[in-house]
Parts: structure tokens; sequence; C-alpha cells
């Protein structure tokens, strides 16, 4: 990797890192950078998970606030997306790479069209929130909840672009909780989806992941998780969509090329 490989590669785990504790999504950065520098996806999609790693914790970490409270609900939900990342992280290494070629693409246009949406999303959850301040979660929304989040861990052990924004919006449409707490458990959850992931990468195929991508991404997104966590709110949400899509359609190029 030349030093403005490496250079770009740091700016874009930054990035990515305070995406990622913000709304999620930072994999649409890093991911195509690491395939538009020539690594096969499936090597790329291991190595990014593991180094997003470190960002999540400084993400989880800067809103250990709005965690507080949340544990009776949580309790349930880890368990949920441990189990899923698990099945999605043996998935990525087991099924045949023609599969992946094939799937990822459209998991790719997938995470772009949410991104793209995400605003309405934020909106239709916030009026929803709005509706049901005070209301509690019955049985059936505690199944869909689990359930939800059971499928979105076995998506992000097996590629995590946009995890984060599936999370949200399922939370949202089931959960009468604030925006910022949502997001302070989606990134709890996120993180624990990556670290098994990133273990089992590293158990099972450590020969395959880069660990020099790695390292860049992992020092890159600790320093990105924390600016996120701390300032991010301040960003224009236009201006991070609009980076999120054109370097996500590079990508896309890029794999379909």
């Amino acid at each position: 990797m030349s030093y403005w490989e490496i250079g770009i590669l740091l700016v874009a785990a930054v990035a990515a890192g305070a995406i990622n504790a913000v709304v999620g999504s930072g994999t649409l950065i890093t991911f195509p950078t690491l395939v538009a520098f020539g690594y096969p996806p499936v090597v790329a999609t291991m190595s990014n998970a593991v180094g997003l790693v470190a960002g999540g914790f400084s993400g989880v970490w800067g809103y250990r606030r709005e965690l507080k409270g949340q544990w009776p609900r949580l309790r349930w939900q880890i368990p949920a997306s441990l189990s899923g990342a698990v099945l999605g992280a043996w998935l990525l290494l087991h099924l045949p790479e023609t599969v992946f070629h094939a799937v990822v693409p459209v998991l790719l246009v997938m995470a772009l069209i949410l991104v793209a949406v995400q605003p309405w999303i934020q909106a239709r959850v916030k009026k929803r929130l709005d509706a049901r301040a005070g209301g509690g979660m019955g049985p059936v929304a505690t199944g869909i909840m689990l359930v939800g989040t059971f499928l979105i861990g076995i998506y992000g052990g097996y590629f995590t672009a946009a995890q984060g924004i599936m999370l949200v919006a399922m939370m949202g449409a089931l959960i009468p909780d604030s925006l910022q707490r949502l997001n302070a458990a989606k990134n709890l959850l996120a993180l624990l989806v990556n670290i098994v992931a990133a273990v089992f990468y590293t158990v099972v195929a450590f020969d395959r992941v880069s660990w020099a991508a790695a390292g860049i991404i992992a020092i890159g997104s600790l320093i990105g998780g924390w600016l996120g966590s701390t300032y991010g709110r301040r960003l224009s949400p236009t201006a991070l969509r609009v980076t999120i899509v054109i370097v996500g359609l590079i990508g896309l190029w890029r794999l379909l090329a």
C-alpha cells in the first residue's frame, strides 16, 4: 500500500467512525475505498469489519449517557444480535465467493437507498415516537423487535453497511423512546455484531484479513468515533449523505467493473 493510499484510507476511516457514531453506514466509506484500491470484496469486508471495531468502542463510549435505563430491553436484543452476527459471519466464510460477488452489489444499492431516504425514515420515526410518547411495548412488538434484531445481525455479520440505519428504523417503529437513545442502543448493537464478525474472521480466516488495512481503519475509526459522538451532531446531514452516496457509487462501479 502506497503512502497516498494509506492517507486516503485513514481519512476514510475517520469519516466512517464519525458517521457510524451519528447515523450508521460508515462502511459505505471504507469498503468502497478498499475495493477501489484493489482488495477483493470478501477481503475488504473482513478487514473493514475488524478495523471498525475500534471506532465502535469510541462511539458507544461517547453515547454512554443515553444508554442508561435501556438494559431491560437490551438484555433481550443483545443475544439476538450476537446470534445473528455469528450466522452472518459463517455465511460469509462458507458460501462461495461468487455468491458474495453477486449479492454485495445488491446489498450496496439497498444500503445507498437507505442512506438517501434516511431523512424520511428519521421523520417518520420521530412522528411515531411523538405519538407514542409514554407508551410501552406489547408482546407482539417485542417479538417483532427481537426477530428484526436477529435478521439485522445476520446482515451485519455478512455485510455491515447501513446496519445502523436498519436498526434505528426498526427500533423507531416499535420502541417509544427518543432518537438519541435509540442511536445509543444502535451503536452498542452494531459494535457487538462487528466484534463477533471480527473474532470469527480472525479465528477462521486469519490469513484472509489484510491486517495493514484493518490497522489503519482501526486508528482512523477510533478517532472518528470519538469525533462523531462528540461533535457529529453539528455536521450537515445532507453533506454526510451526499459523501456516502458518492463514495458508495464509486465502490459499486468498481465492483461491477
